[in-house]
């Protein structure tokens, strides 16, 4: 049986503050979240566009640690945008870090990445035109090729 799709689920300290950054930042919507009574996410899901992202605070008693606790993280997420530059602007306005500063890329889009406040890496794109696979592997060579 084939999966049905895949969900990224994003551990960090002060999940709730994480919720309210992606809303400002990414437009995402919250979907719902299971709260404990100190205010810790125990689960939360938002909505960005038709993709869904869980996130949860950290619980170190069963290894569920975040980026800043192990040092940083070799994964990061892609999100497409309206405005690939304005995001990335408001995200570091938010206090994340842009890693990258936008540009136009081979592949099509207009590409940037972005360090949020809580250890995860964003790769914060803009579509600005469709490339088939033959003709961005000519591109992709062309750059590899330094022509």
């Amino acid at each position: 049986m084939a999966a049905e799709s895949v969900t990224p689920y994003l551990v960090m300290r002060d999940a709730a503050r994480a919720i309210g950054w992606y809303v400002r930042v990414f437009g995402a919507s919250e979907d719902f979240r299971l709260a404990y009574p100190d205010g810790r996410i125990g689960h939360a899901e938002l909505l960005f566009g038709s993709g869904r992202l869980c996130l949860a605070d950290e619980h170190p008693d069963f290894g569920a640690l975040g980026p800043v606790s192990i040092g940083g993280t070799p994964v990061s997420l892609h999100v497409y945008v309206p405005d690939a530059d304005a995001t990335l602007a408001l995200g570091e306005a938010e206090g994340g870090t842009v890693l990258r500063a936008a540009k136009d890329e081979f592949y099509g889009d207009r590409s940037g990445m972005l360090l949020d406040p809580f250890g995860h890496k964003w790769h914060v794109s803009t579509r600005k035109e469709t490339v088939s696979a033959e003709e961005m592997q000519k591109r992709f060579s062309a750059l590899l090729a330094g022509t």
